[in-house]
């Protein structure tokens, strides 16, 4: 190839930092594996719900914890805060799309942890054993 056709271009730079995507993988499933998340997404796949409804059904999770974690779903957009103009106030909780684009995956992990608990948990055994 001629030097000419050389000037211009940017000689293509291996990237920086080849973990990147992997750390960036690795967010995604910090949050779709959380144990609150999936309880939420499981209770909002039925439908919009109120704050105080999912804290009844889901059972277990402090207000702060479920705070953090619609937040947190939110920034993501796996779902959507309704604010009615209400008095009260009125806040409902839905799955966005995307949201309910993981419901059949955590319904296939739900499935796989059920076949494979009791094999799970007898190798735990026989390594704490061990």
């Amino acid at each position: 190839m001629p030097q000419a056709s050389l000037q211009g271009r940017v000689p293509e730079m291996a990237d920086p930092d080849p973990h990147a995507e992997c750390r960036a993988f690795g967010q995604v499933l910090d949050r779709i594996g959380d144990k609150w998340t999936i309880m939420v997404v499981g209770a909002l796949s039925h439908g919009p719900m109120r704050f105080n409804a999912l804290m009844r059904l889901i059972g277990g999770v402090s207000h702060r914890m479920l705070t953090l974690t619609l937040r947190g779903l939110e920034r993501d957009g796996l779902l959507r805060r309704t604010a009615y103009p209400t008095i009260p106030p009125k806040v409902e909780y839905e799955l966005t799309e995307m949201g309910h684009s993981l419901i059949q995956p955590l319904e296939a992990l739900s499935a796989w942890g059920q076949q494979n608990r009791s094999a799970i948990e007898a190798s735990r055994r026989e390594y704490d054993q061990g």
